[in-house]
């Protein structure tokens, strides 16, 4: 008979840690580190004040941390005119890429046709060509383009339009090639169902199809807005007034013709990114969510 005593169950034994496993996190926390060390050093180095580190050098212990590199990159930078040039080329250009890719996106996933395949694939090689290859003739082309009382240069170059073009020319076929995948994946009873019902194309994209690609939108809004954001490229060739030139291109500004303090071109290119870790952050969710589509099933 049972004495009424309860023995504890014996605990779980933890199974032994293996070497790979050790490996693996010696590893990651390696690369992790790699890749945050040129940011720490930059945030170091920001935050000293240039006579200490000419004296002291830069590996070594500081006296004083200050922000006084942050305020002098802002001002000296004039920052706040070359954020909004780049408001100017970003905004109209990730809606616009959007906007366009999800059209093709659309009508090459939803509905069947000979060139089908090949109409995606030539959107698609479009990010293939190296831009470089096209400078040259793109530049004469921008020269030749005459847009008077639309542009403030009366040309398609030296305009935040011609920026705005050229990225949603090479931005676009990313976007409808992982867009058309995504809208492969929706039933086609809905669009079949708004079809019987009478509604037109356009009504199945715009109410039907384009909702319910809202993980993915924000996903490739998120890319495009630091894509487009950190360009510098585009806008050294296709820009030539320096007032109209994006933030990327603000800190030449901190850059004298025979001096150039690090420190504070640190501080700004620190100042510079704020805007990228802004978005990536409010559509974090987002991003994560359609990155992660078709990843598991149910």
């Amino acid at each position: 008979m049972s004495t009424g005593t309860a023995t504890a169950a014996p605990g779980r034994r933890r199974p032994p840690v293996r070497p790979a496993r050790i490996l693996l996190h010696t590893f990651l926390v390696v690369t992790a580190l790699a890749w945050l060390a040129p940011l720490l050093w930059a945030v170091f180095a920001a935050l000293r004040p240039y006579a200490e580190t000419s004296t002291k050098g830069y590996v070594s212990w500081p006296d004083r941390l200050t922000l006084d590199n942050f305020t002098n990159a802002f001002e000296q930078s004039d920052m706040t005119h070359y954020f909004g040039n780049t408001l100017l080329i970003a905004v109209p250009a990730v809606l616009l890429t959007l906007l366009l890719s999800s059209m093709v996106a659309f009508y090459v996933s939803r509905f069947d046709f000979r060139l089908n395949l090949f109409l995606l694939l030539v959107f698609t090689a479009g990010n293939l060509l190296p831009q470089q290859v096209i400078i040259t003739p793109l530049y004469r082309l921008y020269l030749l383009v005459d847009l008077p009382g639309i542009t403030a240069s009366g040309k398609l170059y030296d305009s935040a339009l011609g920026l705005v073009l050229i990225h949603v020319a090479f931005q676009s076929g990313f976007c409808a090639f992982v867009l058309s995948n995504y809208m492969r994946m929706l039933p086609h009873e809905l669009t079949e169902a708004a079809l019987v019902d009478g509604a037109s194309v356009w009504r199945m994209y715009a109410q039907i199809v384009l909702p319910l690609c809202k993980p993915a939108m924000a996903a490739l809004a998120t890319l495009l807005s630091i894509w487009i954001y950190n360009d510098f490229f585009w806008a050294i060739v296709l820009i030539s007034t320096g007032e109209n030139m994006p933030i990327t291109s603000a800190l030449n500004n901190l850059s004298g013709q025979y001096f150039t303090d690090p420190n504070l071109v640190a501080a700004g290119a620190l100042l510079t990114a704020i805007p990228t870790l802004i978005v990536y952050f409010a559509l974090q969710r987002q991003f994560v969510s359609g990155l992660t589509l078709g990843a598991t099933k149910g």
